[in-house]
């Protein structure tokens, strides 16, 4: 029996957007022309191909002569590569209690990675050497998990931007206990749009040692990389890839997507943008009687407070997520697409339900 035939139609409205996550948009179509001109013919399989080639190059024009990118299917398995790459088995890392790698990652850094997380409260998300001195110590306790790295995000999960000065602080303060340093870069573009710096002004140059570098959150449609800043800091990376299932077959086409993003500005536009996106949003929530902006507003993030039965029919007309549903806390993300006059709507719409 012949299955049935089928054509490909839409089965989403394009025109509807929301303020869920920047997850949620979808490719940019500079990244969609790339993956359209890699396509076709053979090229070699698992990263021997002329894309991931070239983005080697790209990769060290922001980040520095001795970077190496490794592509990978998604942030987690970035994260866990990485963590995996810079820690022994007997191996901690500190981080932030609000942490991608520690809330929103289903254990697998320590699940799949094998290694402890030492987490400490921070009020805004980012550690401080002082913070980070809480939970470093131990290191011949054989009782304890060694700390042997510090992660930190950037921009954070509160939406919050370390400065480069920051970063170089934490940098000297664990390389002067041994620890080496990974940044999340989920959303490095963001941070480094809002400060006005070139990415490497927050890692190579301040002193981090491994990245997670975002691409799926600025404009891909999907993959991130890895990349290597200081090579004495790891081991066995492209063993470390294939072992947690990021080894992508037709890596040529995450290498593109990067590179579309990364040769010239396309990652700075597309970060600019979601950010004064964010700014117009928080501008026009401020201007709304009842409603608490929680957080500064540093990237693409805005937090709120305001009353839940306010937000439970605001969702029905945009998506978002609570983030503390108890205390009425909400997240709205802006992306690389979000207009202006999808944000006046959405702020139109909360000063209707905020009057009923």
């Amino acid at each position: 029996m012949n299955p049935p035939k089928t054509d490909a139609r839409r089965h989403h409205d394009p025109e509807v957007r929301g303020f869920a996550s920047d997850n949620y948009a979808g490719a940019h179509p500079e990244v969609l022309a790339a993956l359209a001109l890699a396509n076709g013919g053979h090229q070699v399989a698992y990263g021997e191909d002329a894309y991931t080639e070239n983005l080697q190059s790209v990769v060290r024009s922001h980040f520095g002569a001795t970077a190496e990118a490794f592509p990978v299917f998604n942030g987690t398995g970035a994260n866990v590569v990485a963590l995996q790459a810079v820690t022994d088995r007997w191996g901690a890392v500190i981080c932030a209690e609000s942490a991608h790698i520690n809330v929103d990652e289903c254990g697998a850094p320590e699940r799949v990675g094998g290694l402890k997380l030492l987490t400490v409260p921070t009020p805004d998300g980012k550690l401080t050497p002082e913070l980070i001195d809480r939970q470093a110590y131990g290191w011949d306790d054989e009782h304890r998990a060694m700390p042997q790295v510090v992660s930190i995000a950037q921009a954070t999960e509160l939406g919050t931007v370390y400065t480069p000065e920051e970063i170089r602080a934490l940098c000297e303060h664990a390389h002067a206990h041994g620890m080496k340093v990974h940044l999340d870069g989920s959303r490095l573009a963001n941070a480094a749009a809002t400060l006005d710096v070139p990415m490497r002004t927050l890692t190579n140059a301040a002193g981090v040692d491994i990245l997670s570098l975002g691409g799926t959150k600025n404009g891909a449609l999907f993959g991130e990389a890895v990349v290597v800043l200081n090579q004495d800091a790891v081991s066995h990376m492209k063993h470390l890839r294939k072992l947690s299932m990021q080894l992508a077959s037709k890596m040529r086409f995450v290498s593109v997507q990067l590179e579309a993003l990364l040769a010239r500005d396309l990652w700075l536009r597309n970060a600019r943008h979601s950010n004064e996106m964010a700014q117009r949003l928080a501008e026009g929530v401020r201007a709304v009687h009842g409603v608490e902006i929680l957080h500064p507003v540093q990237a693409n993030a805005v937090f709120a407070r305001l009353p839940h039965d306010v937000s439970e029919r605001l969702q029905k007309r945009f998506r978002f997520y609570f983030w503390d549903e108890a205390a009425g806390d909400v997240r709205w993300m802006c992306a690389f697409d979000t207009t202006e006059e999808d944000v006046d709507a959405f702020v139109a719409a909360l000063k209707e339900e905020m009057a009923r």
